[in-house]
């Protein structure tokens, strides 16, 4: 079914047959229908509009969605009543309006994977393939669950890796904005009370105190140029496959950081080519979902090149190893799953493996960061601490 045939919601305002001020929420198939609804209960419709979502949608509450789906399927609610169930019990207006949308076009004759197919910043591939699976062998719930399953593992991971990531940044977000504070506040203080001072100022104390003024003088400047460049980098990367994949390929290069990330994508895939096998569809096919849902363009490519090699006839195991990013303990294990026909299985204990690693890997960046934290936070602030008391030190002691 065309998706301009869905109904949306549409917010209005107008004055009804007594002139009074009215305004609310309309659900039609476009804005012209709503107008005419609108004037056949005698408003005048003096605006309207599509009705916004209230608000982002989160991983966590697909993956809430689709638990509370296979609920309904599993005791035998229809589509369509299950899925308004559903939305009655979301708090989230943009997850209440996104069931609805669901529930529309099903109710216009859409299967639930086609319905589902049309809001892609939502719902994968992955997602899609393993609904339409389900639609397919009439096992609809099982897969459902399995999708609930795998996202929350997976989003489990992707907050891992959020984390590992974040914490050195905030640090050096802290340690920036506290010596920028300290030579824009404190140091200029003490400067104005060395000026009495007949006695030369050490050289560390004279490089900060032309720190300061550098940054008095340029600090505005400075500070601008780097929240428009932070934009640039970001408008840019959202918008250049290119750019992504440097970045990708930049960071796995990165001490720690760059280990827990190929960590992560390796857990990502196993677990997602696992759950898409398990489920029937085909190893090919399936690898479509996979480098959609990695999330790191360079494992992307590397698993369409791999996918493009099963395809002409060489096996699993000889693509990763061809691809050079999987490491040897993972070739193996595919290895014997395709040698036993337990390939599902292989996979789902690699992605059991790399997400223990990763969850070891972010508790030992976290604890070898306390000490770095303390050293750098420790060596800014002392530094300028000891700049700007050691002239006060020297004059003690030629009075003494």
């Amino acid at each position: 079914m065309a998706r301009t045939a869905t109904e949306r919601d549409f917010q209005w305002r107008g004055r009804d047959t007594d002139g009074q001020r009215r305004e609310g929420r309309i659900r039609a198939r476009g804005a012209g229908a709503a107008r005419s609804e609108l004037q056949r209960q005698g408003l005048q419709v003096e605006r309207i509009r599509r009705a916004r979502r209230g608000g982002r949608i989160k991983s966590a509450d697909i993956a809430l969605f689709a638990r509370q789906l296979a609920v309904m399927v599993n005791a035998g609610v229809p589509l369509v009543q299950g899925l308004g169930i559903i939305a009655e019990g979301f708090d989230s207006p943009a997850m209440r309006h996104l069931i609805e949308d669901l529930k529309a076009d099903i109710e216009g004759g859409s299967p639930l994977s086609t319905a589902l197919e049309r809001h892609p910043a939502h719902f994968d591939p992955l997602f899609c393939n393993l609904v339409a699976v389900g639609e397919q062998t009439g096992r609809l719930d099982e897969l459902l669950n399995r999708i609930a399953d795998t996202r929350e593992r997976l989003e489990t991971i992707k907050s891992k890796v959020r984390k590992a990531l974040a914490y050195p940044t905030v640090v050096l977000v802290v340690a920036l904005a506290i010596t920028a504070l300290m030579l824009v506040v404190v140091v200029p203080a003490f400067q104005g009370l060395f000026a009495g001072f007949d006695a030369e100022l050490p050289a560390i104390t004279r490089w900060v105190i032309g720190l300061s003024e550098f940054a008095q003088a340029r600090g505005p400047l400075i500070l601008l140029l780097l929240i428009l460049g932070g934009a640039g980098a970001a408008w840019g990367y959202r918008r250049s496959p290119t750019l992504q994949r440097r970045a990708a390929g930049w960071l796995l290069r990165l001490p720690l950081l760059g280990n827990i990330v190929r960590k992560a994508a390796i857990g990502r895939f196993a677990r997602t080519q696992a759950t898409l096998f398990s489920a029937g569809v085909p190893l090919v096919e399936g690898m479509d979902s996979v480098a959609g849902a990695m999330g790191n363009p360079v494992y992307a490519d590397a698993i369409t090149r791999i996918r493009d090699r099963v395809a002409t006839g060489q096996s699993l195991q000889q693509a990763l190893a061809a691809s050079g990013l999987f490491p040897n303990m993972v070739v193996q294990m595919v290895a014997i799953g395709e040698e036993t026909g337990s390939l599902d299985t292989m996979l789902a204990k690699v992605a059991d493996f790399y997400e223990a690693e990763v969850n070891d890997a972010v508790d030992t960046l976290s604890s070898l960061m306390e000490p770095i934290v303390m050293v750098v936070l420790g060596g800014l602030i002392g530094g300028l601490v000891v700049a700007m008391y050691l002239p006060v030190f020297q004059m003690g002691q030629a009075i003494g």
